[in-house]
C-alpha cells in the first residue's frame, strides 16, 4: 500500500507559479506510475498530468501543457507539480495518486489517493 500526502498549495495571482509535492510512503514508491488530479465542486475529478515509473513518459492534459510540468524523484520518494502561468481556471484541490498500470490518465485506474491540497488563483 501507499499513503500520499501533497503539499504547496496556496494562493497566487493569476501569472504566478506553485509548485505542489506529494511525499508518498512506502519503499514500493518507484513501482508506480504518478499522477496529478484537480476538482472543483460540483464537476468530475479531472486529470492533470501523469508519469511513468522511471520518469521516462509524461502525459499533460491539454489545459495545462505547456504551463505545468510533471517530474518525481525515486530516491525522496516524492512527486512534483510544477504550475507557471497560473490561471483562475486552474482553482481547484490538486490530488496525487499512485496507480499500478504503466501509466494512467482516468481516475479508475488509480488505486491510491492523497487528501488533496487547495489552490487558488485570483484575477
Amino acid at each position: 500500500q501507499v499513503q500520499l500526502v501533497e503539499s504547496g498549495g496556496g494562493l497566487v495571482q493569476a501569472g504566478g507559479s506553485l509548485i505542489l509535492s506529494c511525499a508518498a510512503s512506502g519503499r514500493t514508491f518507484s513501482r508506480y506510475a504518478m499522477g496529478w488530479f484537480r476538482q472543483v465542486p460540483g464537476k468530475e475529478r479531472e486529470f492533470v498530468a501523469a508519469i511513468s515509473w522511471s520518469g521516462g513518459s509524461r502525459d499533460y492534459a491539454d489545459s495545462v501543457k505547456g504551463r505545468f510540468t510533471i517530474s518525481r524523484d525515486n530516491a525522496k520518494n516524492t512527486v512534483y507539480l510544477q504550475m507557471n502561468s497560473l490561471k483562475p481556471e486552474d482553482t481547484a484541490v490538486y490530488y496525487c495518486a499512485a496507480s499500478n498500470f504503466v501509466q494512467a490518465t482516468m481516475v479508475k485506474e488509480y488505486s491510491y489517493w492523497g487528501q488533496g491540497t487547495q489552490v487558488t488563483v485570483s484575477s
